[in-house]
């Protein structure tokens, strides 16, 4: 109960500090740029940044003047944007900057990522977009939100502020809830779904890009956007045929000596079952070998998820080393006895190795074999860990390549 009061008041608390304080002055200031330009979101738990980066892609393709803004990175058109945002809905100043980088370079459209806690606290201020895109809607965040519903309620706010929305008819969780939530607005729902008859070109040029279950929903997701937007199916599929890899998305870093080591920034319970699904598929479809994955959870952070995260790691790895993710100023250890709580039967298949660039050394230097692929979730893009409150140079992906570099020399001085 004082957690939910609380969390009730830091909406208030945000409209003076963040909206009224910084937003409103930064809009003064840039001449209101949001009003001159076609915003459109993608909120979601998961597959926010593919999502967002797929339709910018497509967009940018069919010859519109688009900018984008997600997780990963910014671009205006082409040109890639040095922000320097730490968040994936920076503060109100920086946005309102942006979109009037954007005005004065004569760009329509922005496909912008949307947070739980960039529409909550306000950084969203002068933003009513145009058309929001829903992945999906899944337990996560409720260290910040308190309760599933709140957290559904703080994603309502924008796509009850929008013209049109695009809702996941296949997510169980969330898609009543929200059919009940906009009943009072005037926002105009459209769906889709794994169900939908999609004209054959789309339909096999999506299974063509994306044989993962989850991106082939994203994908579903951006077409009927697309769709909405004035883009012609022909070219839809020519962006989907030429859409590149998003960096720390099912992204590969290293493939040597029949070892593949992947990197993704999972780290929710749908996600991580998503990602090991799919590359459990992969390894039987390619009759390859085992599935090690290395994963933790986050620090000062919903600690619901924990063990759900530890169980599905271990039910769908062959084996699975439990370590640290931005532990910031919690125990790595009391995280991980967390994860370890619902592993029955599984605990012979779970390894637990608070050192992340150990667990990783370990997992592809010691544990990998030819045919296995070792998947490395949670961090994904990011070149940072936090410790107490410091945040640390890290990356998944240089950790990986060093550790396959140091295995190949090892090899070669057993055969001398």
């Amino acid at each position: 109960m004082i957690k939910e009061l609380i969390y009730r008041f830091k909406r208030p608390f945000h409209l003076v500090k963040t909206g009224l304080l910084r937003g409103l002055p930064a809009e003064i200031k840039y001449h209101f740029p949001a009003r001159k330009l076609r915003i459109i979101c993608i909120t979601g738990t998961d597959g926010k940044t593919t999502s967002s980066t797929l339709l910018y892609h497509v967009l940018k393709k069919a010859g519109r003047k688009v900018a984008l803004l997600t997780t990963v990175a910014a671009y205006i058109g082409d040109q890639s944007i040095g922000t320097g945002f730490h968040v994936t809905t920076p503060d109100p100043r920086q946005l309102q900057a942006f979109l009037a980088r954007m005005v004065s370079g004569g760009y329509q459209d922005l496909v912008l990522e949307a947070t739980s806690h960039g529409i909550y606290q306000h950084r969203l201020w002068g933003i009513h977009p145009f058309l929001v895109g829903v992945t999906n809607i899944s337990f996560e965040h409720l260290d910040y939100h308190v309760t599933y519903d709140a957290y559904l309620a703080a994603k309502a706010i924008l796509i009850k502020d929008s013209q049109i929305a695009v809702l996941n008819a296949d997510d169980e969780l969330s898609y009543n809830k929200l059919r009940k939530v906009l009943q009072s607005s005037s926002t105009q729902i459209t769906t889709y779904s794994q169900a939908d008859s999609l004209p054959n070109t789309v339909r096999e040029a999506i299974i063509r890009r994306f044989p993962q279950a989850y991106n082939q929903m994203n994908a579903r997701l951006v077409y009927a956007m697309s769709q909405k937007l004035g883009i012609d199916p022909a070219s839809f599929v020519k962006a989907v045929a030429a859409f590149p890899s998003v960096v720390g998305r099912m992204q590969t870093v290293v493939k040597k000596k029949n070892i593949e080591v992947v990197v993704d920034f999972a780290h929710t319970p749908n996600a991580v079952r998503a990602v090991l699904t799919a590359l459990r598929q992969r390894i039987s479809a390619e009759k390859l070998n085992r599935l090690i994955a290395v994963f933790g959870c986050a620090g000062l952070r919903d600690w619901q998820k924990r063990p759900k995260m530890g169980r599905i790691g271990a039910e769908l790895a062959d084996i699975v080393i439990f370590t640290a993710e931005d532990p910031r100023t919690e125990d790595v250890w009391s995280i991980i006895r967390q994860m370890k709580q619902d592993l029955r039967p599984f605990h012979a298949k779970v390894l637990s190795i608070c050192d992340r660039g150990e667990a990783i050394n370990f997992a592809v230097q010691q544990l990998a074999e030819p045919g296995d692929i070792v998947a490395l979730l949670g961090k994904g893009h990011e070149q940072s860990m936090c410790y107490g409150k410091k945040e640390y140079p890290w990356s998944d992906a240089k950790v990986a390549q060093e550790a396959i570099t140091i295995r190949g020399r090892a090899q070669q001085k057993q055969r001398k």
